[in-house]
């Protein structure tokens, strides 16, 4: 098998680097490139605001990583790179003049889906150079985004989290939200709306086992919400209260609307669906591992161990990756919580 060499590129030049680190951990959150390269090898130039891109091997085409400098540090003979993918000029703290626009009654987003109305943010906000909306289709189901009525001098990537929370497909048996995330088409990057793929499909990208390529696996707790109040049309409400899950769990409130729901009986099982959902991602796990650079948010993959019930589908939440041996390491989450304890007791 040949070697995997990962490559680093600023302004389509590739550029020796190392210790390098790759981090993205989902959610519309940025993506971050953290890299050292020669003095000589910078010259001094002023970087900032340049284009960065990472290929995890000199042979993609696409790069797993493109963002834009936004700051160095110069030590004796090395310059620290410090790099984010384009959510970095949405979030607080940027040039205001891309992270915010201004929403009138004569210059808004009423009338337009989710997906055209996110397009026209990113319009608005000048920002057609670093993110394209080419491939972002839209939400399912469709809805008009004038049900938030927004106006004023809103954050760009706080409006297009508002507008996709505001959507859950409610067609199966649990609901499913709409989530965005980047892509690369191979010369830009590209925003996408996607529902959150389901676990109980065969639509796996990678297999995992505990004895061939798990290096480690920690768990997380999360708080799941025990204590669910679903506002519906017209200001109707419905509760749900898991009493024994509080008892276990702690009360953990959570106030959501939906406004297609039109009766408390809707709006309570509605709640009840929620308390499901987060039911069965209550744990995280942070494994790491050697195979799976190229799998991204949303991915699922499968982990086989000897006993059934530690064996399935996981999905994938976030990604680090160490540039130097390529080393990845997968946030993905899935019930039940006893796996990492399980391999764990396997190398006992």
């Amino acid at each position: 098998m040949s070697e995997v060499i990962s490559k680093v590129c600023i302004e389509g030049r590739e550029v020796p680097f190392t210790n390098g680190n790759y981090k993205n951990n989902g959610n519309l959150s940025a993506a971050t490139l953290n890299f050292t390269i020669p003095t000589l090898t910078a010259q001094y130039k002023k970087l900032w605001n340049k284009e960065v891109t990472f290929y995890c091997s000199q042979h993609d085409t696409i790069p797993l990583f493109r963002g834009w400098i936004k700051r160095t540090q110069i030590t004796f003979n090395t310059l620290q790179i410090f790099a984010q993918d384009a959510i970095g000029y949405m979030v607080k703290g940027g040039n205001e003049a891309l992270t915010q626009v201004a929403l009138t009654n004569e210059n808004n987003i009423d009338g337009l889906t989710v997906g055209a109305a996110i397009k026209k943010l990113i319009t608005l906000a000048n920002m057609d150079d670093k993110v394209g909306t080419d491939y972002i289709g839209d939400t399912t189901p469709l809805i008009s985004s004038s049900r938030k009525h927004i106006r004023g001098t809103v954050g760009v990537l706080d409006t297009i989290k508002q507008l996709l929370t505001s959507v859950v497909d409610n067609s199966g048996t649990l609901p499913r939200p709409n989530i965005a995330r980047l892509i690369d088409d191979g010369s830009k990057t590209q925003l996408i709306i996607e529902l959150e793929s389901t676990l109980d499909n065969n639509n796996v990208k990678h297999y995992y086992s505990e004895y061939s390529n798990i290096t480690n696996l920690n768990i997380i707790n999360r708080k799941v919400p025990t204590r669910i109040v679903v506002s519906g049309k017209n200001g109707i409400k419905g509760t749900f209260i898991h009493d024994s899950a509080v008892s276990a769990l702690d009360n953990n409130p959570l106030n959501i609307s939906n406004d297609t729901l039109e009766s408390p009986a809707e709006c309570k099982e509605f709640a009840y669906k929620i308390f499901q959902a987060n039911l069965r991602v209550q744990y995280e796990y942070s494994m790491r591992t050697f195979e799976g650079y190229h799998l991204y948010e949303n991915d699922v993959i499968n982990i086989l161990t000897d006993d059934e019930k530690f064996s399935g589908n996981y999905r994938i939440l976030g990604k680090s990756i160490n540039l130097d041996n390529l080393s990845v390491q997968l946030t993905i989450n899935r019930k039940p919580p006893t796996l990492a304890e399980y391999i764990s007791s396997r190398d006992n």
